[in-house]
This record gives structure tokens, C-alpha cells and sequence, in this order.
């Protein structure tokens, strides 16, 4: 069995949602999962804000995006049966969000629930459209076998537990569709996989059930070797090991959630990127195949601070950096990179919920800076430690641009570098001519 992706754009509009029948097999056994129609998350954010200040102004908002859906659903069904029944699904949902209306108090919970309500609309609908055109498939509903426990990990035994029973419960049917992004919390209550999260479903259903491959459609065909928005003539990859897709959706390649890839890769479940606009064209396969040598692919990652603690009174005292390391610990708050000299350690965030209270507590070891609006630019391949001149290509290409921290040895497939913000287009493009050309 396969699991199919598809992002908001590929559902975008009812022209696009009719073809991802020329997509799916109705032939062979697929789960669908789908994320909310494009601009619909977006749309549901801004009445979750709405909420918090001014009931009226949310329900306006509720009002401006229902009347899109109507319009979708009047192009979509063409039978006045499934019409009907599609205008009684729209009317459900918005009722749901216009019922906050009526709330005391406006809690995060509920908030989870309007953002639930795009990827519950999208698959109802397609669902709708498939019964009209005559193609059997089975809605199963995510939040009945998705589920998080309390470190907001999803939990894949629970998936295979609840899940499989509902696949063998349809022998004959071929088509199963279910909501990407959202999600059961560890008490029960409606959450999800944060943004972009669809992919993140689809890769935990692979490893759940143990699928022949996981494929993720959207509007680009594949993962790029650099940022198609800045470099021009930027080309497709063809493969990818988990380790090197992991770095780029870590580090900027927006195509992929970065989580997506550890399900895949713990269950060693094939990964494929492909273009719903162009689904003849190759895309790229992710999978446990490495290629020694090869520098395949650059990407940036924005809004990163970095933290500098100097102190040669602490700093190769025992234990110094582990201490260090407890304080981004207890605030929840990932590092990206790191290097350390004699009397300094300098490091890099882009959670910066809690920077001053860390910065707080790392004062006790001393003198503390702090420098904002700088981007990781990662360079990923698989670079084998035993062959020489990947780290001098890479600098020879940025010998124009003013580095500001070099992080290289911490893994066999990334070199990153440190730049100002305002240096990132001037670096991708250096480093495409130097390394790509």
C-alpha cells in the first residue's frame, strides 16, 4: 500500500482537486491524505485572532471564507444530490467555528479546534466528489488514530493499532482518505503537527502500516539544489539519502516538514517529492541509498540569533558545557550549531521565546552577546571524511562574504555557515556558481 500527500494547492480549487484522479490509482490500494484547501489555515489563524479581541470581526471573517466554499462546492458538484449533501458538510463546519461565538472565554483548545476544521472540510469534500463520479473509498478520520502523547511526540505503535483494523475492515475498497496536520493530544483533546504537518502524517501512516512508499505532491517537482526563489536554473535531485533530505528540510527546503523524514527513515520507507502540476516528471526519491562524494544541494534557514559566552575563567572547567547545554534544555530551546575556542563558546537558536531568561542564567558564566537577523546557509552531501576538499570548496565560493561562524565535522552530510541575513542571497548565489557550475 502507498500513502499519498497532497498539500493545499494541490486541492486548491476544484479544477485541481478533479485531477488528482489522473494521480490516484483507483486500481491499487493508496491512503490519501490531504491538507486544508489553500488559504484556508491561513484564513482560520486570522479568526483565531479575531476571537481573542472582537467576536464580530471573527465571525465577518468566518462569513468571507464560507462564501468561498460555496462558490468551490458550486463548481465541484455538478449532481444537485452531492451538492446538497456538500452544502450540508460546509454548513457543519463553519457552524463549528461560528459557535465560539458564544464562549466565555477563548482557550488555546479551542483554538486547535478551528485550526482542525481546513483538513476536516478538504476530505470530506473530496470524498463527496469521488462518491459523485462513481469511485469507491472510505473517509477515516485522523483524529480516531493520530495521536501525540504528552512530549508532543506522535506515538506510531498507536497508529498501527488503530489504524490497521480500519484498512482490513474495507478488503474491497482501494482509496482511503484522511486529514493531514491534526491530531489527538495525550488527553484527548483535538491538537496537530504544527505547520506543514501533513507531510508529518504521511510519513507516521507509512511507518504505521509499513507502506511500499510514502509520495508527497506539490507544487514543485522535487527538492531543488538551492533556493529556486533567489538562484535561477536551479536543478531537481534526483536521490537523496534520509540523512541528507533531513539536513535540507531542517535547514530551509521548505518542500518537506523536517520531521517527516525520521518515520521514514527509522522504517526505512522509500520517500518520493513529486509536482501535482506536472506529475510526469521525476521528482526525488528518498530512501536509505547513499552516493559518497557528492555535494547535492544548499539551503537557508532565517531568523537565527547567536549567542556568545565567554569566559576563561569557566569554560574548560568540567562540566562547563554541559551546564550550558541544561539552560537551553529546561527552555525548550533547540541549538543549531555550535563552536568553541579556548575562553569561548558561540552558539545559534531561532526559538527565541525565552531569550531572556537564558541569556539571564548564562551571565553567571560569563560575558554574554548576542547578535540577531543572521542565516544558516547548510551546504549538504555525503562527505566522506577520508577525501579531501569539500570544506576548501565551500569557503573558496564564499571567499566575497563576511562568515561569521563555520560548523563542519558534526556530521558526514552538512557544512553550515553563518552570514548576516542581509549577505544570504549574495551567498546562495556564489555558492550555486561555485559548487553547481
Amino acid at each position: 500500500m502507498k500513502v499519498l500527500k497532497f498539500g493545499g494547492t494541490s486541492v486548491g480549487s476544484p479544477e485541481r482537486m478533479r485531477k488528482l484522479m489522473d494521480i490516484i490509482n483507483k486500481n491499487e490500494r493508496q491512503i490519501v491524505v490531504l491538507s486544508a484547501v489553500s488559504g484556508t489555515t491561513n484564513s482560520l489563524v486570522e479568526i483565531n485572532e479575531a476571537y481573542k479581541n472582537d467576536s464580530s470581526k471573527a465571525i465577518q471573517l468566518i462569513d468571507n471564507l464560507k462564501s468561498k466554499y460555496i462558490v468551490f462546492i458550486q463548481d465541484l458538484f455538478t449532481v444537485p444530490e452531492f451538492f446538497d449533501k456538500a452544502h450540508a458538510v460546509v454548513d457543519s463546519y463553519f457552524g463549528t467555528l461560528i459557535s465560539f461565538s458564544n464562549e466565555q472565554g477563548f482557550a488555546a483548545a479551542h483554538e486547535r479546534i478551528i485550526l482542525a476544521q481546513g483538513e476536516l472540510i478538504s476530505t470530506n469534500l473530496f470524498h463527496l466528489y469521488l462518491m459523485q463520479i462513481g469511485v469507491p473509498s472510505v473517509l477515516l478520520p485522523a483524529l480516531e488514530f493520530m495521536k501525540i502523547d504528552e512530549d508532543a511526540e506522535p506515538i506510531v505503535s498507536y497508529i498501527t493499532e488503530k489504524l490497521m483494523p480500519m484498512l482490513d475492515a474495507h478488503p474491497e475498497v482501494n482509496i482511503f482518505i484522511t486529514q493531514g496536520f491534526i491530531c489527538r493530544n495525550t488527553f484527548g483533546e483535538v491538537d496537530n503537527l504544527k505547520r506543514g504537518g501533513s507531510d508529518y502524517t504521511a510519513s507516521l501512516i507509512g511507518a504505521g502500516i509499513t507502506a511500499e512508499e510514502v509520495q508527497i505532491w506539490t507544487d514543485i517537482d522535487g527538492m531543488h539544489n538551492n533556493d529556486p526563489r533567489i538562484v535561477k536554473n536551479t536543478s531537481p535531485i534526483a536521490k537523496l539519502s534520509f540523512e541528507e533530505a533531513a539536513e535540507l528540510a531542517y535547514f530551509g527546503a521548505k518542500i518537506l516538514h523536517p520531521q517527516s523524514v525520521l518515520p521514514a527513515q527509522k522504517y526505512r520507507i522509500p520517500v518520493r517529492l513529486l509536482n501535482t502540476m506536472e506529475p510526469e516528471a521525476h521528482g526525488t526519491l528518498i530512501s536509505a541509498e547513499r552516493s559518497e562524494g557528492e555535494i547535492k544541494a544548499v539551503a537557508a534557514k532565517d531568523g537565527i540569533t547567536a549567542i556568545k559566552i565567554q569566559s576563561s575563567r569557566m569554560l574548560m572547567a568540567y562540566g562547563f558545557l554541559r551546564k550550558v547545554f541544561e539552560i537551553f534544555e529546561r527552555y525548550k530551546t533547540p541549538i543549531d550549531m555550535i563552536t568553541t575556542s579556548e575562553v569561548a563558546v558561540s552558539l545559534t537558536i531561532d526559538k527565541t521565546d525565552f531569550l531572556k531568561e537564558i541569556i539571564e542564567e548564562l551571565t553567571d558564566f560569563g560575558s554574554v552577546e548576542i547578535d540577531k537577523e543572521l542565516t544558516i546557509i547548510c551546504i549538504v552531501g555525503d562527505f566522506v571524511s577520508s577525501k579531501a576538499g569539500y570544506a576548501a570548496k565551500v569557503i573558496n565560493s564564499l571567499k566575497e562574504i563576511p562568515l561569521r561562524m563555520i560548523a563542519y565535522g558534526g556530521s558526514n552530510n552538512n557544512i553550515s555557515i553563518l552570514v548576516d541575513s542581509n549577505f544570504k542571497h549574495s551567498a546562495l548565489l556564489d555558492l550555486h556558481e561555485g559548487l553547481f557550475n
